[in-house]
């Protein structure tokens, strides 16, 4: 296909969750809903936005940065997956370079993670103490797409269980750094105690978030703290839990718990009004385009089908700033057999990916 040809996309365009059109075309390598004179190219079936991983790490591989060549392998397995807007969520390799490139996923970085000394995974992250905070997040918050990546807990040794990272002080005045810049903040939490300073201190988002509780679950809902929650990364926490226990019974006692009432957590959340979005955790551990695998994950937790959809599409696309398919948008869409609406599980099979206005897939 020549570059940029025109498309026109017939079956049914999911517009919104409320909004179906029978078809669009692409002109330019973006959409338009008139018919443009002249030849196009058709494309068949049911339309969606270009899917959303809001938690991936382009980049990082299980000892820290890889190459350029894994990591163009990374963005083309998401792309495949139907993921053609990327949240990086930390990574320690400079991926600008995908910016150049109109065959790979839009990626949204928030540059490296930030973490407390010895305190995380070796080679992830700056790794610093509470007094370097303000000034590591202001640098991050200057080489990012508006987004800063905190390490809000991790496990202490000191204690043997999940501990919060920063002292309220300190994240209070960093977070203030960051909105300071125009960038959000988001943090990685796993356990329950870092929770109610991070949100009164003003932060965006969290991760994981499987330490929320019937207490800290209204404070998430009155300041409109989004979470992502990578059930498919937190299906993992057995088998942590398991190589950890001989040297830290509390910990693998804790993930465990936090394991077993994942979809609990996620679902109490979404009912109380908490903004929840995809994300998989892939990169690290983790493989790329798993997209599809965590909406599926948000259904068996309870959400609505439409809702879980929205969460990888449109409420995605709108809480990142991101166009889905108005009119005059970049043409970055999915095409499907059938109605993910009636079953999300046909995210996993992508008839067709038109990336900037192209069919690369």
């Amino acid at each position: 296909m020549s570059d940029h040809a025109v498309l026109h996309v017939k079956g049914r365009v999911l517009v919104g969750p409320e909004e179906v059109r029978d078809e669009l075309w692409v002109v330019g390598g973006r959409i338009a809903y008139r018919r443009p004179a002249g030849e196009a190219v058709s494309v068949r079936g049911w339309v969606l936005p270009g899917l959303v991983d809001a938690h991936c790490h382009v980049g990082l591989g299980t000892q820290g940065a890889v190459d350029a060549a894994t990591a163009e392998k990374q963005a083309i397995t998401e792309r495949e997956a139907g993921a053609l807007l990327l949240r990086d969520a930390g990574s320690p390799s400079d991926t600008r370079w995908m910016d150049d490139r109109a065959d790979l996923p839009k990626v949204i970085r928030a540059g490296r993670h930030i973490a407390r000394t010895r305190r995380y995974i070796r080679n992830f992250a700056h790794e610093i103490e509470p007094g370097d905070l303000v000034a590591y997040v202001a640098q991050e918050a200057r080489r990012g797409d508006g987004w800063v990546k905190l390490v809000g807990d991790w496990i202490d040794r000191d204690t043997g269980d999940l501990a919060a990272c920063w002292p309220r002080g300190e994240v209070t005045a960093a977070i203030a750094e960051a909105h300071r810049l125009g960038a959000r903040v988001t943090a990685h939490c796993f356990a329950e105690d870092s929770l109610q300073d991070l949100v009164e201190a003003g932060i965006d988002c969290i991760e994981h978030a499987t330490g929320l509780t019937a207490e800290t679950i209204p404070l998430f809902a009155e300041r409109g703290v989004a979470i992502v929650p990578t059930l498919v990364n937190i299906a993992t926490f057995p088998a942590l839990a398991a190589g950890g226990e001989a040297r830290y019974p509390r910990w693998s006692a804790h993930m465990r718990r936090l394991h077993e009432r994942r979809y609990e957590t996620v679902a109490s959340a979404h009912e109380a009004g908490i903004p929840v979005f995809t994300g998989t955790d892939a990169g690290g551990s983790l493989p790329h385009g798993l997209v599809a695998a965590e909406v599926a994950e948000l259904v068996k937790a309870g959400i609505p089908a439409v809702e879980a959809l929205s969460a990888a599409t449109w409420g995605a696309r709108r809480w990142l700033g991101r166009d889905a398919l108005a009119e005059g948008a970049v043409a970055d869409l999915v095409v499907y057999e059938a109605d993910p609406r009636a079953d999300v599980g046909v995210l996993a099979a992508p008839r067709q990916v038109v990336l900037d206005g192209r069919v690369v897939g």
